[in-house]
């Protein structure tokens, strides 16, 4: 079988695994730094989902490198439906956070005009965050197409 890029236990699954778990702690990072995050419920539905991505695609890094450490191959039926499970959930869910966040920052910025220099709320650090969720889940998009085709082809 020919060998995709971001398969799993390769160094560009490798890759994409790690700027998926780094992302999405920056992500978190720049959000827990705004004061007040925490009245909106979608910004906190956003660092929920991104701590869970965080865990999910720290553990298929971890996972990796240790296929790569020993050489094994990781594209076996149940572990590849495993991860496509865990890759679509996890997209889902990180896809869904980003938008509901964006929309609520463009009511906020846009129609409600709370951005103003004068109310001293956050704006910007609230869109970077979000920016790097929509970043995160272009690398989950990534992975859950490559791994939807390996399940396809095994």
């Amino acid at each position: 079988m020919k060998e995709l890029i971001g398969s799993p236990g390769t160094a560009s699954g490798l890759v994409l695994r790690i700027g998926q778990c780094m992302f999405a702690a920056a992500s978190i990072g720049v959000m827990v730094s705004a004061i007040g995050f925490s009245n909106y419920t979608a910004f906190c539905y956003l660092i929920a989902s991104m701590g869970l991505q965080v865990l999910w695609s720290f553990g298929l890094a971890c996972l990796d490198v240790y296929a790569l450490k020993i050489k094994r191959d990781l594209q076996n039926p149940v572990l590849v439906s495993l991860f496509v499970v865990g890759d679509w959930v996890t997209a889902t869910l990180s896809l869904a956070a980003a938008c509901s966040s964006a929309g609520v920052m463009v009511l906020y910025a846009r129609d409600l005009d709370f951005c103003r220099a004068e109310m001293h709320i956050p704006c910007s650090r609230f869109q970077i965050s979000i920016a790097l969720a929509f970043i995160t889940w272009f690398f989950i998009a990534i992975s859950s197409h490559v791994m939807f085709w390996i399940l396809a082809s095994v």
